[in-house]
């Protein structure tokens, strides 16, 4: 990728509305009453005003807010962490009860440092969130945690109802992309997730923008699919920083529609896609008949 290139004028349809009303201020004061972290303020997400001002929602961003891996399209902090807080699933499932959430994601920075890459931790978020809040379905959204069998199996003998992991991008472009995480180990864990526990949906997601063809984009769709990865997302890369990669081209909502089909044509039961989609975009809406339908098929 060249680092001279012309910088791409943002299309029309990447406007953001801002809302900072009441529900906004509220989860903003919230967030730092419990000294919680939410990958909507670290990582700069475009859709931070609808969802806190207008869906009351949060993507919770457990173990801290420092990641030990650089990826090259990431906006959160890199460097070493701080210590583990073992509070920490304690106060998220306060604040998911509070919200009363019918859904919640829960994600975290890659913990390299870590033995267990963080599992524990999460294992004990989602325990926590059940008692707290039974009527929440919990979506969890891990780095591959070392691409470490034994890892997976804590989070998931922890039962969320979704295992989150992304893709992020084709496999030509992931080693410039992304750091230490390979195309491979991801299929991998979504494939291992499959096989520890049928009953939990899994999910993943694609960031277009960064020079991919189309045809690497169906050929992703159906590496995911061979690995029966149930939701894909798919949505617009954005530069947070001159630091980080350039946008290779702006997709029109036409294109996202079309990818949208292809996936559905692919077997995924659910698909979202469009230029601000983010991996835990309208989640909430995601579970309800993906994870019904997941667990009937089962029964047969």
């Amino acid at each position: 990728m060249q680092k001279n290139m012309e910088v791409l004028r943002k299309p029309k349809w990447l406007n953001i509305k801002i809302n900072t009303n009441e529900n906004y201020q509220d989860i903003k004061k919230m967030m730092a009453d419990s000294v919680l972290h939410t990958v909507c303020q670290e990582a700069k997400c475009p859709n931070i005003h609808e969802c806190w001002a207008e869906r009351k929602t949060a993507t919770f961003m457990i173990l801290g807010n420092i990641c030990t891996r650089a990826c090259r399209f990431c906006a959160v902090n890199t460097g070493y962490p701080t210590e583990i807080d073992l509070k920490e699933p304690e106060r998220v499932a306060d604040s998911v009860s509070s919200m009363k959430l019918k859904h919640v994601v829960v994600t975290a920075v890659a913990r390299d440092d870590l033995v267990d890459g963080g599992a524990s931790i999460f294992a004990e978020t989602i325990r926590a969130i059940r008692r707290k809040s039974p009527i929440t379905s919990i979506e969890v959204l891990p780095s591959d945690m070392g691409g470490i069998y034994n890892n997976l199996k804590t989070l998931l003998d922890a039962r969320p109802n979704i295992l989150n992991h992304n893709i992020e991008t084709v496999r030509r472009l992931t080693p410039g992309v992304r750091a230490k995480a390979t195309y491979e180990k991801s299929l991998q864990l979504l494939e291992r997730a499959k096989e520890i526990n049928p009953a939990i949906s899994t999910k993943s997601s694609i960031m277009v923008g960064l020079g991919e063809s189309k045809e690497e984009l169906i050929e992703t769709m159906v590496n995911l699919r061979d690995r029966n990865v149930d939701i894909l997302t798919i949505g617009q890369y954005l530069q947070p920083t001159t630091k980080h990669l350039p946008v290779q081209k702006y997709y029109h909502p036409n294109e996202f529609h079309e990818l949208k089909e292809i996936a559905l044509q692919k077997g995924f039961r659910h698909c979202e896609a469009g230029p601000l989609v983010r991996s835990s975009y309208h989640a909430d809406e995601q579970v309800s008949t993906t994870v019904k339908d997941n667990e009937r098929d089962l029964m047969f």
